[in-house]
């Protein structure tokens, strides 16, 4: 049945933590019986593959969509691109007070490549982590289904009414049926087991690119020694092999001039993909990425990717690979512009 639509996306954190489930239960309840909402659950974004049936379904919604999760919204929005589910950006009125206290001067002004094949549709993306109140998510959805008036298709059959206990288990905890498939079939078809078995959704780690800042430089590929980088036919920049990343290390993202490289689960904001401008000159790129202790962006890096050289039974090398003009300090600066001086 065709009618004006939002569909609403879900995506579980990682891990069992209880009050994260009961915000994920309580968006669930409320928003399964509201008009013009379409809801499901999925698992965490960043952690389904390309064939998951979660990220095929989300490739598959053709008008507005709204995804809730927990991560920055710019890593969300990012990673969903990856996924290859895009859209013109919807605005949330529910942001971080971090970005609430961003100047307008120093906000980020898309002047990356940009990204390719957008369609005419909105996608809004939400921080779970923002407010604590399932009923503030709701109500700025109510809102979003007001602004919205797109005409979409049914694709998936929800409860009418009040949902039971029972059937929401069924979409909080979908790999609990298993066990219950394995019952009705009496356990002996290996069919049944294939169709019923949970998916991979083991935690990733691996880098997310925001084309709105990306000027395909290329030093994320030149600094970068384990295959992750590649380029598409049209010679942008793209994470080719994101199994080959190694977990926990952000090195490239230290090195990116205009911090177009997110690692969703990283702990430091910028790297986590926090919105704000840290491209040119506004912000010290050295004290924000760089270590506690004054480290600087660059060393910090380098020291990064040698130890995960080490680890994988490789030499460390230090400086002399993939730096560029990353090596060429303010005090090279100074020397070039004495040399350039006539006397």
């Amino acid at each position: 049945m065709a009618g004006t639509k939002v569909t609403v996306v879900i995506c579980q954190a990682q891990g069992r933590n209880p009050v994260k489930r009961q915000m994920e239960e309580d968006l669930l309840t409320a928003l399964i019986t509201e008009p013009g909402v379409d809801v499901s659950l999925v698992p965490h974004l960043y952690d389904m593959p390309s064939d998951h049936t979660g990220t095929l379904f989300l490739k598959s919604v053709p008008g507005n969509l709204v995804v809730l999760g927990w991560l920055y919204e710019r890593a969300t929005r990012w990673t969903l691109d990856r996924a290859g589910v895009r859209g013109q950006e919807g605005t949330s009125l529910i942001v971080s007070e971090r970005d609430e206290d961003i100047d307008e001067e120093d906000r980020h002004e898309p002047r990356g490549i940009g990204t390719v094949d957008v369609p005419d549709r909105k996608l809004y993306c939400l921080d779970l982590r923002v407010r604590s109140d399932a009923a503030d998510y709701v109500n700025e959805i109510k809102r979003i289904v007001d602004e919205n008036s797109v005409q979409t298709v049914d694709l998936m059959s929800f409860i009418n009414g009040s949902p039971k206990r029972a059937q929401l288990q069924r979409y909080l905890h979908p790999e609990r049926q298993l066990e219950a498939r394995r019952a009705l079939d009496g356990g002996s078809t290996a069919l049944a087991d294939r169709e019923a078995l949970p998916e991979d959704t083991r935690r990733r780690w691996y880098p997310v690119i925001d084309y709105t800042r990306c000027t395909n430089c290329m030093e994320c590929i030149d600094f970068c020694l384990f295959g992750v980088y590649g380029v598409d036919a049209l010679d942008r920049i793209l994470v080719e092999e994101q199994d080959s990343c190694k977990k926990g290390c952000p090195a490239c993202s230290r090195v990116c001039p205009e911090n177009a490289i997110i690692f969703p689960q990283h702990k430091t904001p910028a790297i986590a993909g926090a919105d704000g401008d840290v491209g040119g000159i506004k912000i010290d790129l050295s004290k924000l990425f760089g270590g506690d202790d004054g480290t600087s962006a660059l060393d910090m890096a380098v020291k990064e990717r040698d130890q995960e050289l080490v680890l994988d039974g490789r030499a460390a090398v230090g400086m002399s690979v993939g730096v560029g003009s990353r090596s060429h300090d303010e005090f090279d600066d100074l020397m070039d512009d004495l040399d350039a001086l006539e006397f």
